[in-house]
């Protein structure tokens, strides 16, 4: 069989095995890529996204008394509205099968489905949860640096996220001095993770861990000002965002939940003395999701259950606690707590996800720009074929003023 035959098979045999199927494929971990819906072309303005967003109230109001007089109106005060611009930001991801494995399965649909399935279910995996990591920390690192021995790198209890590094090894990760924000940041090292030890919340470098100190920033590798606008980025801003000022309207910018550094245990208390303030700038028969680390979501757990009241349906003989999602209402409506792996230990964030959705040319996908119906390329420089996943959009918010982050929380596990 010839190679060109076989690069043409492999690609029908793709399209009918996965093309249609790739959504239904995507892992349930990835809990703000499924919860964020993705703008269709059709609804986009050419390479960038608009969004007419109000800002302020009118304000050109009289007051003409009880006198009943053909009093004189005061000038009209229009409200404010600025339109939002956004563009979405590409993601690629290259992944190789041999040439014996695609030929052996180029004649069989289930053979080709066989021989590829755990390839393409692990790039899946692989590039969600890039971009799931993008959604809540892009443009604010996916750690930051606590201490260093040598090789090892300590991560800071509050931004450890277990979701980042698991499976982990031979990753390639970018150490700054600062953030995208600070335009005088500094590129420290680039180096490849040998191992990660989660009970100790460290990452051994295969070299060059000298260049590091406490305080510095972990990107992954070439993602330092080549990501989109995170959730926590999103909400802490307080310059200019997808084309408006925060500094001049407080409705665009989030609210931060802070303690002066001292740690505090999340609480229902706490998050609903968050949603006050959403509610302050506007939020109203709004449902939210409350997104946290797994950790603190046991101390929720915790603290409902030492307040569960039981009735006529309790057994003695039988014993039922605990949930994966916690439902309860406050003053806006619904308020859902979901614990994701990916959510730093030190914050919780309280989303309005009517406000969120994800903009761009292109959700994930295995189909390459330019090149119709190719999945698979031959490789010029090694023996087999080259399948990429490829993405280009960003996160967009029409109301940051309705979400906040809760800071300086505990990172201790509920007793």
């Amino acid at each position: 069989m010839s190679q060109a035959n076989v690069v043409d098979t492999l690609n029908g045999n793709f399209k009918e095995v996965y093309a249609d199927n790739i959504e239904n494929l995507i892992p349930d971990g990835v809990k703000l890529y499924n919860e964020i819906a993705f703008v269709a072309d059709s609804k986009q303005n050419g390479n960038l996204y608009h969004q007419p967003v109000i800002l302020g109230l009118e304000h050109g109001v009289t007051y003409g008394g009880s006198d009943g007089n053909a009093f004189a109106l005061n000038a009209s005060i229009s409200g404010v509205m600025k339109d939002a611009q956004v563009q979405g930001y590409e993601m690629v991801l290259r992944s190789t099968l041999s040439l014996a494995a695609a030929s052996r399965s180029a004649n069989s649909k289930a053979a080709f489905e066989s021989a590829t399935k755990y390839l393409v279910a692990n790039m899946l995996r692989s590039i969600s949860r890039r971009l799931e990591v993008q959604l809540l920390y892009g443009k604010r690192s996916i750690g930051k640096v606590s201490s260093v021995a040598t090789n090892t790198i300590t991560i800071t209890d509050a931004s450890w996220a277990p979701g980042i590094w698991s499976g982990a090894e031979t990753m390639l990760v970018d150490f700054y001095d600062d953030l995208p924000s600070n335009s005088g940041a500094a590129q420290l090292l680039n180096a490849e993770i040998a191992s990660v030890d989660f009970d100790s919340r460290t990452i051994t470098l295969s070299s060059g861990g000298a260049s590091v100190s406490a305080d510095d920033y972990i990107f992954y590798k070439g993602a330092f000002g080549n990501e989109f606008d995170g959730i926590d980025h999103i909400i802490r801003n307080t310059g200019t965002l997808f084309n408006i000022s925060a500094s001049s309207y407080n409705l665009w910018q989030g609210s931060v939940l802070a303690n002066g550094g001292t740690a505090r245990d999340i609480s229902f208390e706490l998050i609903t003395n968050a949603v006050t303030r959403l509610v302050e700038k506007g939020l109203a028969d709004q449902d939210v999701v409350v997104l946290i680390n797994p950790m603190q979501f046991d101390v929720l757990l915790a603290e409902q259950d030492a307040k569960r009241m039981f009735d006529g349906s309790y057994k003695e003989t039988e014993s039922k606690s605990g949930s994966k999602e916690i439902m309860f209402y406050s003053q806006n409506g619904a308020i859902r707590i979901m614990s994701s792996i990916y959510c730093k230990a030190g914050s919780a964030y309280v989303l309005c996800m009517d406000e969120f959705m994800r903009v761009g040319s292109s959700d994930i996908t295995f189909k390459q720009p330019g090149f119709g119906g190719d999945f698979f390329r031959l490789l010029t420089d090694a023996n087999g074929y080259e399948l990429r996943a490829y993405t280009d959009q960003a996160l967009f918010c029409s109301a940051p003023g309705r979400n906040a982050v809760i800071d300086d929380l505990s990172v201790t596990a509920a007793s």
